[in-house]
């Protein structure tokens, strides 16, 4: 896994070459084993790279981490999601985009409680505390 794809507010890179399936999951997994129970909502953008990394996403977390109900919510806007994470209370919100980028580009938005950002730097310390 590449440091470089952790960017200030995010995780995002070229797919499938910085990210893919198996950076999705890894990414997922130190997440779950950091937000330790409660509710953790997923979704995605329309990125046809999009589906295959939310799959693999859901299906870390659940393997990691059963303590953690994963609300899956599909095609989504990353505002909607933010707003859903403070409303219901939940623990963290994962968004599969890469905004603004190139339609090559893909990535991870990750916010906790209250819909607070977790920056691509925090991530990358999840990620390597957890043995991504």
């Amino acid at each position: 896994m590449e440091k470089s794809i952790f960017k200030a507010y995010d995780v995002r890179g070229k797919y499938p070459k910085e990210i893919n399936e198996a950076t999705a999951e890894k990414i997922a997994s130190a997440l779950a084993k950091h937000f330790k129970k409660g509710e953790i909502i997923v979704g995605h953008d329309a990125r046809l790279s999009s589906p295959k990394l939310y799959k693999a996403v859901i299906g870390s977390i659940k393997k990691e981490n059963p303590k953690l109900s994963v609300v899956k919510l599909g095609l989504i806007t990353t505002p909607l999601l933010y707003f859903l994470v403070s409303r219901v209370d939940a623990v963290a919100g994962i968004a599969v985009t890469a905004s603004h980028n190139p339609k090559n580009f893909n990535g991870l938005k990750v916010v906790g409680r209250n819909a607070e950002p977790l920056s691509g730097k925090e991530i990358w310390k999840l990620v390597q505390k957890h043995g991504g």
